[in-house]
């Protein structure tokens, strides 16, 4: 769902879109950041991470992937694991913290389509279905457990130290095997059972 065509046929829509899916990245990270804080770790605010100033946040590979691909990623906001109180539950809570803000955000555009006044307009109608599904997409690509996305941390909250490293040490080739993966065919289909799982979920809060 590339947003590049959009910008040449309708530059205002896409000055429309492109500010809340900036900040749906950004909100991410931002998340992130904010529940490590909680469990006592201070170095995403030492960095000045903590704010929604997309100076500070945006990678450019990222943004453009936003917008060719529609999913894209923020600069990763920093985390000692190390100062986590209780490690295992601050890893799981601050791994899972950015995909939960994007499925908040996906279920709140959905919800705001339910208004009968919003639903009338078809401006807002295309707007919120896009951020509702780019926000769905963001969440479920980021909890497929290869490192160095956020499933892979919240696979490591459960398992042995041990285990733990040996996930830890392939980090390093992660992005080779998401690669991979995205160009055998075997990417969309994970990401789109997770999507399902997400929506599936959406449904019921929003019933």
């Amino acid at each position: 769902m590339g947003l590049i065509t959009l910008l040449l046929k309708n530059p205002v829509m896409f000055v429309i879109l492109a500010i809340p899916l900036l900040y749906s990245v950004i909100a991410h990270e931002v998340a992130h950041g904010w529940v490590a804080y909680l469990f006592g770790d201070n170095t995403a605010k030492h960095s000045g991470r903590l704010t929604f100033n997309p100076a500070v946040h945006l990678d450019p590979m990222g943004t453009l992937a936003l917008f060719f691909v529609g999913f894209g990623w923020a600069k990763p906001v920093p985390v000692n694991y190390a100062n986590l109180k209780n490690f295992r539950l601050g890893l799981i809570c601050v791994a899972l913290a950015g995909c939960v803000t994007n499925i908040l955000i996906a279920t709140i555009a959905l919800s705001l389509l339910r208004i009968g006044t919003i639903s009338a307009n078809p401006l807002a109608v295309t707007v919120l279905f896009v951020v509702a599904r780019v926000n769905i997409i963001l969440g479920a690509f980021n909890l497929i457990p290869i490192p160095p996305l956020d499933g892979s941390k919240v696979l490591m909250g459960f398992l042995p130290f041990e285990t733990q490293r040996v996930l830890a040490s392939i980090e390093p080739y992660g992005f080779f095997v998401l690669i991979f993966l995205l160009f055998t065919g075997l990417l969309s289909p994970v990401i789109g059972f997770v999507q399902n799982i997400i929506i599936f979920f959406i449904g019921l809060v929003l019933r």
